[in-house]
């Protein structure tokens, strides 16, 4: 690990991605967040917990889910 004082805030140590690059990594990031909502949409319906998992769902729009009787599935617009 470097030092504070042997960085250059302007240099080339990390170098930018391209504007292809920050896409594919923001389609990722995107992806890995509706899994994990899921997730955790899925546990909630199998302890029971419905009501708060249809609240999960409301308050997260963008993860695509809703909770049908006790099941998760995707939302249809």
């Amino acid at each position: 690990m470097k030092r504070i004082s042997d960085i250059n805030p302007l240099g080339e140590e990390r170098p930018n991605p391209s504007d292809k690059e920050r896409k594919k990594l923001q389609r990722e990031r995107w992806q890995r967040e509706r899994d994990e909502g899921y997730q955790k949409l899925v546990e909630l319906c199998y302890f029971g917990e419905y009501d708060m998992a249809q609240q999960l769902a409301n308050r997260h729009f963008k993860w695509g889910y809703e909770v049908v009787d006790g099941i998760v599935m995707e939302r249809i617009n």
